[in-house]
């Protein structure tokens, strides 16, 4: 990778620099700095399929539409407008005529970088291409593959043109083969956002050019990450000041929560997501007064997530292409145990339910209770006798099984217990391969490996996003190519009636229905072991204005600003 960046910041320092001028909305700090695990593991958007690359990209790249942070709902971004047909089957997008990429030296003026219908055609045909070797994009996969009407045609070389997407004008027209309820909301995610087709042309240039608030600015030591404010930028606050606020926007990468705290604590970070359980005395410890002045110093925020923890099978292999063996290793799993000796109640739940998180709250009358009757408890005598009935008596003849897993301390943590517990219950010795973020993803997408430690937090808010990794038709047909989403490859014919079924709902409490029958079928016949459910502390400087925090934690940063405050301007505005 260090040579990927040191090639990106020789183009990006030289056609970056006219992005910060001097703005016309001035607050007392101009920068703000975030903490995240991992780098991104693609800077390339439509191959974006992880947490970390979509909250570094968001703020760079932008789609047709965008997920707002305050309510999740579907707004207006590159299109300023869009109509939906009776049938819900066309989608007609109005294109805004004032938006400019980020500067680049493929733009001999500004005229050339204003963005047009063009680009969004070469963005779609792009994404619907396949790469040097004959693998998929993540964006076609998860959003046109089976959506959009003549995009298989046009990736197996056997059309032209998409046939289904339209151009007139200002106006982009996508026609779906069937309808689908989440079609805006996929658009939202960044592995749809709209790139030059002048850079894209550019042979060897990887450079980050979006539309977006921010520009990428450079990598320092490879562990932090600058943004530099776009000043041509086309959004206004609703006093008609120029978006973003800030002047810089900094991600540091460090995967120890202990070292992220240390750096929140010396204000080098303002905010913070995650904090450990056992970190929260300390964090308390001698400042009880920064939480409860009147204004505070520190704002702390407690949610649960839409992001489930869990162990994905390779049902490439042939051991766990027996169904009793993967339900020998969930019935194996004292997960209380789990809490007790790692995770010490830092989930909003255990994973006795399955791969749709447990938050009632956002999923309104889904059948969690229904689903948790065929959840996983700790059973070993059962998990001993299905494996016995598997050809595989006491663990013999099993062999080792490789757990992949990245250099994350709690997660690692997971493993040795989890490997202790295997090992206890069904003498199955279990080798932990740790490794980077993203040699671990590279792994589980090209099936190297037996179990694969995986987190999927929600694209949007419905359980489709979840259910989605295990539907059968998101599996390449060539199984050697990677497989970006379904990583256990796995294939149920009847999971994938259901899957369908509740997608073309017209109804969410139909398509709710479906969803929770069809994620009971994938609980009698497991592809992964469900371990918890993300809960996640967060900690900010109330200094930190309009920053909104969500299940999703979802950050865009275009309309946040820095200020400290008053006590008569926060006691007025608290009332």
């Amino acid at each position: 990778m260090k040579k990927k960046y040191f090639f990106l910041v020789a183009f990006l320092l030289l056609f970056c620099s006219s992005c910060e001028t001097k703005k016309d909305f001035i607050f007392d700090s101009t920068s703000l700095t975030m903490a995240i695990d991992n780098p991104p593991a693609t800077l390339k958007s439509m191959d974006v399929n992880d947490y970390y690359s979509s909250v570094v990209l968001s703020q760079i790249m932008e789609g047709l539409v965008s997920i707002d942070p305050k309510d999740l709902t579907v707004k207006p971004q590159i299109a300023s407008s869009w109509q939906i047909s009776d049938d819900g089957l066309h989608y007609a997008f109005v294109i805004r005529n004032n938006i400019y990429f980020h500067p680049h030296k493929a733009f001999n003026s500004k005229k050339e970088r204003l963005l047009q219908p063009s680009d969004i055609r070469h963005t779609f045909e792009r994404i619907c291409s396949k790469g040097k070797k004959g693998e998929a994009t993540h964006a076609y996969s998860f959003l046109f593959k089976d959506n959009l009407i003549g995009a298989a045609e046009f990736f197996e070389g056997e059309a032209d043109t998409i046939s289904g997407m339209a151009i007139k004008d200002q106006t982009i027209t996508l026609s779906l083969k069937t309808k689908d309820a989440n079609f805006l909301n996929k658009l939202g995610n960044i592995c749809a956002a709209i790139s030059s087709k002048k850079v894209d042309l550019r042979k060897n240039d990887n450079s980050v050019i979006g539309t977006g608030p921010f520009c990428f600015s450079k990598y320092r030591k490879q562990n932090k990450l600058e943004l530099v404010r776009n000043a041509d930028y086309y959004e206004k606050d609703i006093y008609g000041k120029s978006l973003p606020y800030l002047d810089r926007l900094n991600f540091v990468f460090q995967i120890d929560k202990t070292a992220q705290l240390s750096l929140f604590e010396k204000h080098q970070t303002d905010l913070m997501i995650g904090i450990p359980e056992n970190c929260i005395a300390k964090i308390f410890e001698g400042r009880i007064e920064d939480f409860n002045s009147k204004p505070p110093v520190l704002v702390m925020h407690n949610n649960p997530l839409l992001t489930t923890n869990y162990y994905s099978f390779n049902l490439t292999d042939v051991r766990f292409q027996n169904i009793k063996v993967r339900q020998a290793f969930n019935y194996a799993l004292n997960k209380q145990m789990l809490d007790q000796e790692v995770l010490h109640k830092q989930y909003s739940a255990l994973g006795y339910y399955g791969i749709v998180p447990p938050v009632a709250e956002v999923f309104k009358g889904y059948d969690y209770v229904g689903i948790n009757k065929y959840g996983y408890t700790f059973q070993p005598e059962k998990a001993k006798k299905l494996l016995a009935e598997a050809g595989y008596p006491k663990g013999r003849k099993f062999g080792i099984v490789e757990l992949r897993i990245n250099n994350n301390g709690l997660h690692a943590a997971v493993a040795a217990e989890v490997s202790k517990q295997l090992k206890a219950c069904l003498n199955i010795e279990v080798k932990i391969i740790r490794s980077s973020f993203e040699q671990k993803n590279k792994a589980a997408i090209e099936a190297n490996g037996a179990l694969f430690a995986s987190a999927w937090t929600a694209d949007y808010a419905d359980p489709e996003t979840f259910l989605a990794n295990f539907y059968g038709k998101n599996i390449p047909s060539d199984r050697e190519q990677k497989s970006t989403i379904n990583i256990a490859r796995y294939s149920n014919s009847v999971f994938d009636i259901l899957f369908e079924q509740a997608k073309n709902s017209t109804k969410k409490t139909d398509a709710f229905d479906y969803y929770a029958k069809a994620e009971k079928v994938l609980l009698q016949d497991p592809p992964f072991i469900p371990l918890w459910y993300s809960g996640d502390i967060q900690l900010v400087y109330s200094s930190v204005r309009n920053l909104h925090f969500n299940v999703m934690n979802m950050f865009i940063f275009k309309e946040v600003y820095k200020k400290e405050w008053t006590t008569d301007e926060y006691l007025h505005t608290s009332k």
